[in-house]
């Protein structure tokens, strides 16, 4: 079930946006732990250093973009402040390839148009770094998920992996060249 239409804003994490990063990350995996590498269990015990640092180095570096739904008019350090996040980050080892991960939205903004929103603004990041391809992960079966990337113009690429590690749920790649 949606909500009525909300104001929101697209705009990257600051530093000092660690706490409400590690609330939305957290909640988005308790929420969907199929659609994610990593599991609640995995990070819920992170020390509140280890998500200042995450954070702090994501928005320091110049190579990762950390992005958030912020609803307008809700004081941040509501649990109900964020709509949705999407890390996009340059591949390590080919600067001409940006990756999307930790891609999600708040149930009660599905619908909505902020998957989309936030994944053009990644999208737009990417070509701004002159980016040849935007690539991701997603979790096959995931349609809403898959219809969403379909749109925007990626493609399957590769067979299906396992989502991670002593999985049954399989990922397919997904990839938009950019031009």
């Amino acid at each position: 079930m949606t909500s009525s239409p909300t104001s929101y804003t697209i705009r990257p994490l600051t530093a000092q946006e660690w706490q409400q990063y590690r609330q939305i990350r957290l909640r988005s995996l308790a929420d969907y732990p199929n659609a994610f590498g990593s599991t609640f269990a995995a990070e819920k015990d992170r020390s509140d250093e280890a998500w200042a640092t995450r954070l702090l180095l994501a928005t320091s570096s110049g190579k990762d973009y950390p992005l958030i739904a912020k609803i307008s008019g809700v004081n941040s350090g509501d649990n109900n402040a964020f709509a949705g996040l999407l890390w996009a980050k340059e591949d390590a080892t080919d600067t001409s390839v940006v990756n999307i991960f930790q891609m999600w939205v708040a149930p009660e903004y599905r619908g909505q148009g902020v998957a989309t929103k936030l994944l053009r603004e990644a999208i737009f990041w990417a070509r701004s770094r002159c980016a040849k391809l935007v690539q991701l992960g997603v979790t096959c079966g995931d349609s809403a998920a898959i219809r969403l990337y379909l749109r925007e113009g990626f493609r399957a690429i590769g067979s299906p992996e396992p989502l991670r590690p002593d999985s049954t749920l399989l990922a397919q790649t997904m990839r938009l060249v950019l031009e």
